[in-house]
Formats: C-alpha cells, sequence, structure tokens
C-alpha cells in the first residue's frame, strides 16, 4: 500500500457518522475506539457548559440520523456479517472540559422568543424524540451537571449512568417558565408523580446519589468506575444481535405507552417477527454448539 493510500484509508466514509461528525463544532463521534460496535457521541460547548443551542440540537441532530443510516446501510449490505463500523450501541456523554453532561438549554435563545417562535422550535421530532426513537440503544453517561434541557435528554436516553459528582434537576421553573423538552411527561413515568412535582415545582438540584435512590438514574460511580462501568455494560449489550436489541428497546419503550393488552400483544407481535430473522437461528444454534454466536443482523 502507498503512503498515499495509507491515508485515505485513514479517512472516514462520506456520511459516516465520524464523517459527519467532523463537519460540527459541538460534537464528536468516535466508533468501536473503546467497544467494538459502540458509538460515542460528545457533546462539547466548553464555553457554555454543553448548553443546548440550536448548532448543538442540529448537529447532534445530523450525527444521531448518520449512525442509524450507517447501520442501516451495513446491514443491507450483501456482506455476510456485520461490518466493523455498524453501531449496535450509543454512548451519549459530555467532554470533559466543559464539566457537565448537559447544563441545560441556552438561557439567551430562551429570552429572544416568543411564542410563536418557541411553537416553531418545539416542532417535532425534537433532539429528545432522536435520542429516545433511536433504534440502537443509547446509555447515557452523565459525567457531570445535568440540568433542565440536559435532564430531559438523559431522560430520553435507554439508561443512565452519573458521575458521582453529577447533579440533576429542572430548574425551569426559577426562570418563570417550566420543563419543554419531554420532563413533565418522561420524569414521572421513571420517579413517579410525587418525585416529578418536588423537582418540577421547586426547582431543587439533587445528587447522584439521591437521584439513583428515586431511579432517575440507574447506577452512580466515582472517578475509578465511572468509565469501566459505562461501557462494561455498552459491550454487553453490543454482543447482542442488532435486531433483537432493536425489537426489545421498542417493547421496553411501549410498556408505558400502552394499555398492558395492548403491550403484551406488541411483545407478542415483535417476538414473533425476529423468528423470521437469520440471527435467531444463530443465536440457537451457537447455543447448542457452545460458541459465540456470529451475528448477522438479518
Amino acid at each position: 500500500m502507498t503512503g498515499e493510500n495509507a491515508g485515505d484509508a485513514d479517512e472516514p466514509s462520506p456520511g459516516s457518522p465520524e464523517a459527519v461528525a467532523a463537519e460540527c463544532e459541538t460534537v464528536a463521534v468516535s466508533v468501536g475506539e473503546r467497544v467494538e460496535g459502540v458509538a460515542t457521541v460528545t457533546l462539547s460547548r466548553p464555553d457554555a457548559r454543553n448548553a443546548l443551542n440550536a448548532q448543538l440540537r442540529a448537529e447532534l441532530k445530523d450525527v444521531l440520523d448518520a449512525i442509524e443510516q450507517s447501520s442501516m446501510s451495513n446491514r443491507t449490505s450483501s456482506d455476510d456479517a456485520i461490518e466493523a463500523s455498524d453501531v449496535r450501541v450509543v454512548v451519549l456523554t459530555g467532554d470533559d472540559e466543559s464539566g457537565a453532561f448537559v447544563a441545560g438549554a441556552d438561557v439567551t435563545e430562551l429570552r429572544e422568543r416568543g411564542p410563536l417562535e418557541q411553537r416553531e422550535a418545539s416542532k417535532r421530532p425534537r433532539v429528545y424524540e432522536y435520542v429516545d426513537d433511536l433504534e440502537q440503544p443509547v446509555i447515557g453517561a452523565l459525567n457531570g451537571h445535568t440540568l433542565g434541557g440536559g435532564c430531559e435528554l438523559a431522560l430520553a436516553c435507554d439508561t443512565r449512568i452519573a458521575h458521582e459528582g453529577a447533579k440533576l434537576g429542572q430548574p425551569e421553573i426559577n426562570l418563570g417558565i417550566m420543563p419543554g423538552g419531554g420532563g413533565t411527561q418522561r420524569l414521572p413515568r421513571l420517579v413517579g408523580e410525587g418525585q416529578a412535582m418536588k423537582l418540577i415545582l421547586s426547582g431543587e438540584l439533587i445528587d447522584a446519589e439521591e437521584a439513583s435512590d428515586i431511579g432517575l438514574v440507574d447506577e452512580v460511580h466515582g472517578d475509578a468506575e465511572f468509565e469501566d462501568r459505562v461501557y462494561d455494560l455498552a459491550e454487553s449489550m453490543a454482543e447482542k444481535s442488532p435486531l433483537a436489541l432493536e425489537f426489545a428497546k421498542k417493547a421496553v419503550k411501549a410498556s408505558s405507552r400502552m394499555e398492558l393488552e395492548q403491550g403484551i400483544e406488541y411483545e407478542a407481535e415483535l417476538f414473533a417477527h425476529l423468528f423470521a430473522s437469520e440471527d435467531k437461528n444463530e443465536g440457537i444454534d451457537a447455543f447448542f454448539e457452545d460458541r459465540d454466536p456470529e451475528w448477522e443482523g438479518k
């Protein structure tokens, strides 16, 4: 291989998550750097502690679109196995320099909006729906303050692991407004109406341990364990069939959005669909042959 070709090999392919992120100023992506099949999406507005302004929201949407499209393309390719670039799990976090996951919405932007502008900004799908609806599991690695819109972004993730120094809350009430990114809907479903009312109506912030106690986050770890645990969990998910991951995520999400009987029917339908997949046969064959399965994502 010539030196020129070797350099080209290091370039991300057009449309890949890495290529899309390379055009962004506030979002970075690495795929497979820590764990194969895991994309780390890092938010980076250090001057504003990752406050969600229009640019960060738009760039995060673009990156998540690229992750989903890239994985769909890989699965429909003629190759027999899932490509190394296929993303099966996403870790969403803030950069170290910002000292926050997301410290809230950009208050400067909010100050300049009237109701018509805000209705336009609130048109769905917003960044919260992009995270919630992503076919891959999303682990929120809450490495610092997770407030307001940042807390709502964390609520849209499928599971949340917090650093012990993180603070969480919905302080919008202190500004004369209320959560508008799904906080009044997702938070009660997660922690119960009483705890949600307490956080939303008081605007108080809680530490990571209290957030764990009420079910707002799933685990809390200090410096020595935080990143290791995030990627251990991501790896345990990424080892599974991507089709099974996608369908299981849909079924669990449905549990808080459907009546019980509807949810059970939906689960049964998704379960049956997986019986048409090659991954189902591969998983069972690997079990009987006492070997690791080789998923094709088909």
